[in-house]
């Protein structure tokens, strides 16, 4: 058989009545939509439900699957300990999905379980779910920091397994969506909030799943979702796959989007392969932008892959701008892949005696030594865009109306702890943010009191 539907639901915890305790009847629309998908599983009657939850054991550089042969919870967080559900896994599926994860390199498993219990993202759409069908076993997945390229590999992984064992398999994408629609909600308002809302329920009502990999992590960031990963996993599972999609519901009277689709499979389809049209137009669009690069980026692309593939560091080469070779200053190398930042390092001044020295040096560390992330890999070479910032002098300011966001960086210092952020940065809008973040980077409390300096960069794409 294989994936026979697939759903996109939200897991607010008042829509029970026991703890919504009437609060729910403002989200009628969502209860009656959470009532049609239960009923359509009873209908299809699947073996097995997997099913994706933000609020599993989530790491950054891995994807955990819940191991055992089931788990127990209950609302009690929520001060209903009484209602409480049981889920039986399906450790057949989960044995095989590990494998076949394991074959593509992709990290995913059973290791590191942090709380055996059932989490909320998976026992509100249990709650109806086994209201109306309870002959299933459950695979339970969480997400990972990894690019949502690696969470729609894992989605195709899924679909893989449920052919191969033959299971009847409904999908169940759980996540909210963005928390910062109005001022009065519990996380305040943004106004990405209902762009994003708007934009995400416009794509899933459609199936139209490569659009999922055009939301920029910033803007996902700052409309403050959770569900996104989720759907993009659902959406690998859904590869090559024919559906049909039914937009049931979407609310946010309490500040938070809420939103249910659901996709019903009719076949295959080979055009609906959206991660190689994807990989395809990034090869592509990275492809023209190297060829645009200057010799600043491309001193530092050089550096980077032939370290990365031979672990050999370059010597400066001939045929630089003067500039490079006569100059110092400080250089940060900042390394993105998909969009999302890979690596950044830098030094605020000159270490080396050239422009050029510091470009390699800095290109080297932030492929490989940027603590944030794992080395740069040479199947990534292909993916990176690079940037290439040299740092005019420090001065220091005495008020942060003297920064521009956009035109300073910014250097804030407490005794021995000094935090830098670059200016102009993808996400970074206020004079507020970028001291706040260089200040977290540096290890400084929010309220600590700082001395603040400024420069300036040029900027090398």
């Amino acid at each position: 058989m294989g994936i026979i539907a697939a759903f996109m639901v939200p897991h607010p915890p008042l829509i029970v009545p026991d703890i919504g305790r009437g609060e729910e009847r403002k989200i009628q629309k969502t209860i009656n939509a959470y009532k049609k998908v239960a009923e359509r599983i009873r209908e299809l009657e699947p073996e097995t439900i997997v099913l994706m939850s933000p609020h599993q054991v989530m790491y950054a550089d891995y994807f955990h699957i819940s191991p055992g042969k089931g788990a127990k919870g209950d609302f009690g967080q929520f001060g209903i300990g009484q209602v409480k559900m049981e889920a039986q896994y399906d450790q057949v599926f989960v044995e095989n999905l590990c494998k076949l994860a394991d074959a593509r390199d992709l990290p995913a498993g059973t290791m590191g379980e942090r709380d055996r219990h059932l989490d909320h993202g998976t026992m509100v759409p249990l709650y109806f779910i086994n209201q109306y069908w309870k002959q299933y076993k459950l695979v339970r997945i969480g997400l990972s920091g990894f690019p949502l390229t690696k969470h729609y590999e894992l989605g195709q992984c899924i679909k893989e397994t449920s052919e191969i064992l033959g299971r009847k398999v409904v999908l169940i994408a759980s996540g909210d969506l963005s928390h910062r629609l109005k001022a009065e909600g519990p996380y305040g308002f943004q106004a990405e909030g209902p762009v994003y809302d708007e934009r995400i329920m416009d794509v899933m009502g459609r199936a139209a799943f490569g659009e999922l990999f055009e939301f920029p992590e910033e803007f996902c960031e700052k409309a403050a979702e959770c569900g996104h990963r989720s759907f993009t996993i659902m959406a690998g599972a859904l590869d090559r796959t024919e559906v049909v999609p039914e937009r049931m519901s979407y609310e946010g009277p309490f500040g938070v989007g809420y939103g249910v689709c659901g996709y019903a499979v009719c076949g295959s389809n080979p055009a609906r392969n959206f991660l190689d049209q994807y990989e395809q137009q990034e090869k592509a669009h990275v492809l023209e932008q190297r060829q645009q690069e200057d010799a600043y980026v491309q001193l530092a692309r050089r550096t980077i892959e032939e370290y990365i593939r031979n672990r050999n560091k370059i010597e400066v080469p001939r045929g630089l701008p003067e500039e490079m070779y006569t100059r110092r200053a400080g250089v940060f190398v900042s390394i993105k892949e998909e969009g999302r930042l890979r690596g950044c390092i830098g030094t605020i001044q000159a270490v080396h005696s050239s422009i050029a020295q510091e470009i390699i040096d800095n290109a080297v560390s932030a492929s490989t030594c940027d603590p944030r992330f794992q080395p740069i890999e040479e199947d990534e070479l292909d993916k990176l865009t690079i940037s290439v910032d040299v740092l005019g002098d420090t001065e220091k300011i005495s008020s942060t109306d003297e920064l521009d966001v956009k035109r300073y960086g910014v250097v804030v210092s407490k005794g021995y702890k000094r935090g830098l952020l670059l200016p102009n940065l993808d996400g970074v809008d206020t004079v507020e943010e970028q001291v706040a973040i260089a200040k977290r980077k540096a290890g400084i409390g929010e309220r600590e009191e700082v001395s603040i300096e400024r420069f300036e960069v040029v900027r090398h794409f």
